[in-house]
Parts: structure tokens; C-alpha cells; sequence
């Protein structure tokens, strides 16, 4: 399978401090957030001055990918701009055929793949006939590379605890949280599986035996049951249990967007603090040269026709592709809507 461009799909952020209600308003509609829960959110933008880290990631990573690729690369977005109902109508207009389509969610279930294929349906359709053809590469979460860049952040994160401190020191994995009935939207618990599965991944190669998986981010109504623990809960109990340093990995996040630098270098830095706890925070893989080559390896890997590069587990990989192009998940969790209106 031949491509003649990638194109990069992201998840969107505000790049003003005018545009962190409307962008916020787009995420989260027909939701029915409440007013000021957006607000309480829009300050943590404002914190940073009203510009998520994200965009700028992004386009770090895109240059970093044209340096090993020959291949055009596109931006879109689903959230904000660009949004990728104009960038699929410019690439239209470029004159591309088919590419590759690169998200910036190495996670199966709803919102890690079935959405993002939803994104890329939507913006076909408003494109019409003359789209062009979008193939989404497979998630990567057992990526040798994705592996190797949280396991080298782990370890630079430990160097940077007191030498006293350094050897007891718990090694805690973080993803986003979501409702416990999303997790099992795609008829299984993908995700939470993916995320525990590239954990013990990522531990072993960082060499370390015991570690925990927590959960971050979490929103809506209390009464709705998420995944948990929370990482503020955890490392209260950690702390109780006289753990004196931590190392947190947001092993569910590619890049050090608003929800790592605020939930986790802001508030559980804060907590940890009062609590005594030394924190050290491993770095995402961001706009990494390794990160591009993974990219460009997963378009090798449907170019070529070839076995998808992985790091053995000990038990089989959760949701290996079930599709032609292995892009999704699980039948289940192929998308839903195609013609969600745009945002």
C-alpha cells in the first residue's frame, strides 16, 4: 500500500486566551458540562496563558517527522485549528490520492481509535467524492520505541530524586481516566488493558518489578463511576504507607499536554509536597526524533506489507487489529457516527 502524504490527527487546543471557552464549548458538546465546571477548567489554559502545550508539540513532531520521511505531512485537528475538515480539503486540493493517517492516541477503545476514525469519516464527507482516501495507522502502545522513550524517561526522572531517596522510590503509571461504561463501549475493556499492558512493557524495560497504574483527569458528576484509583488518592495512600519519593509516569499521554503539566507538575506536585513525597515526573515522548521514526515505521509496516514491530509480552497483546489495516481495535469499536456535525 502506497501513500502520498501523512497526515497528522490531534486532539486540538486554544492558542489565546480568547479561544479557551470556545475551544473548551467544542469539546465538550452535548455533553451537558455545567457552565462553571468549563470555567474551573479554563483556568488551568489561563494558568499557561490561555495556550495549550499541544499545538506546538505537534508541530515539533511534524518537523521532526519530515526530517525522515519524504512524504508531505498535514496537520489536523478535531477540536480546534486546524480543524481536519479543512486540512483534508486543502490536501484535496494538493492533489493527494491516498495517506497515511497518524493519531496522536496510541490507545484502542472509543476515544483512543474509534473516534479518531469517526474524525476521519466526518472529514471525508465534508470534502466529498473528491477526498482523499485516509488510512489510520495501528496504535502503538507496545511500539518498540514508545517503550524505549517512556523507560529512558523514567530513568532520567529518577536521577533527579535525592540519592537517599532514589532506590525506594515508587514507580506509579498515569492515563486518563474515563467512565466506566466508555471502557466497555467497544464491548471490552481495551483500554484499560492496553494501558496495564504497556506498563508492565515499560517497567520491565526501565527495570523495575513493582509498580502501580492509576488513573488522572477525571471530570462529570461524582455519582458516575470512572476508573480508579485517582492519582491524588494513591499517592495519599503511598504516603500513608511511608513511601517518601515517587516516580510518576503519564504513560497515557504522547505529549506534555494542559492535563500532565496541570494535573501532575501543579496539583499532585502540590500535594506531594505537603505530604513529604519527593516527585519526579517522567517526560512524554513529545516531539522526540524516535517519536517520528515510530511514525514512519508504522507506514512502513502497511507499505511494505510486513508484521507489526511489538515488544513481546508475556500475554497476548490486547486488541491486536481486527480490521484490513489493523486500525481498530475491536469490530465493536468501529465508529458510530460518521456524521457528527463539525466543531
Amino acid at each position: 500500500m502506497e501513500f502520498d502524504a501523512l497526515l497528522l490527527l490531534s486532539f486540538g487546543g486554544p492558542e489565546g486566551p480568547e479561544q479557551v471557552m470556545p475551544f473548551l464549548e467544542n469539546v465538550t458538546r452535548g455533553r451537558g458540562i455545567p457552565r462553571d465546571r468549563l470555567e474551573a477548567v479554563a483556568e488551568h489554559y489561563q494558568h499557561f496563558g490561555g495556550v495549550s502545550p499541544i499545538n506546538g508539540i505537534n508541530r515539533a513532531l511534524i518537523e521532526q517527522i519530515e526530517a525522515v520521511t519524504d512524504l508531505p505531512v498535514y496537520f489536523g485537528n478535531r477540536n480546534w485549528e486546524p480543524y481536519v475538515e479543512d486540512t483534508v480539503a486543502a490536501m484535496r486540493d494538493n492533489g493527494v490520492r491516498r495517506a497515511a493517517v497518524f493519531s496522536t492516541s496510541a490507545w484502542g477503545g472509543y476515544s483512543g481509535c474509534a473516534q479518531y476514525q469517526e474524525d476521519i469519516t466526518r472529514a471525508r464527507l465534508a470534502v466529498g467524492e473528491s477526498a482523499p482516501e485516509l488510512v489510520k495507522l495501528r496504535q502503538y502502545f507496545d511500539h518498540p520505541l514508545f517503550v524505549q522513550m517512556f523507560a529512558d524517561a523514567i530513568s532520567d526522572a529518577a536521577q533527579t530524586l535525592p540519592d537517599d531517596l532514589r532506590p525506594g522510590a515508587r514507580l506509579v503509571f498515569t492515563a486518563h481516566s474515563i467512565p466506566l461504561r466508555a471502557a466497555s463501549r467497544c464491548g471490552t475493556d481495551l483500554y484499560e488493558r492496553q494501558v496495564r499492558y504497556a506498563s508492565r512493557l515499560v517497567a520491565a524495560a526501565a527495570g523495575y518489578q513493582d509498580f502501580d497504574v492509576v488513573w488522572q483527569s477525571r471530570s462529570g458528576p461524582p455519582q458516575v463511576p470512572w476508573l480508579e484509583p485517582d492519582v491524588g488518592d494513591h499517592l495519599d495512600v503511598l504516603a500513608g504507607q511511608g513511601i517518601k519519593a515517587v516516580i510518576a509516569c503519564p504513560i497515557g499521554f504522547v505529549a506534555d499536554h494542559i492535563e500532565v503539566v496541570w494535573d501532575l507538575d501543579n496539583e499532585l506536585a502540590e500535594q506531594a509536597d505537603a505530604a513529604g513525597v519527593a516527585l519526579a515526573r517522567a517526560s512524554t515522548p513529545n516531539a522526540q526524533r524516535r517519536f517520528a521514526e515510530l511514525v514512519v515505521g508504522l507506514i512502513d509496516e502497511l507499505r511494505l506489507g510486513s508484521e507489526p514491530v511489538r515488544v513481546a509480552g508475556a500475554q497476548p497483546v490486547p486488541g491486536q487489529g481486527s480490521s484490513v489495516n489493523g486500525a481498530f481495535c475491536t469490530p465493536a469499536c468501529e465508529p458510530v457516527s460518521a456524521a457528527r456535525p463539525s466543531t
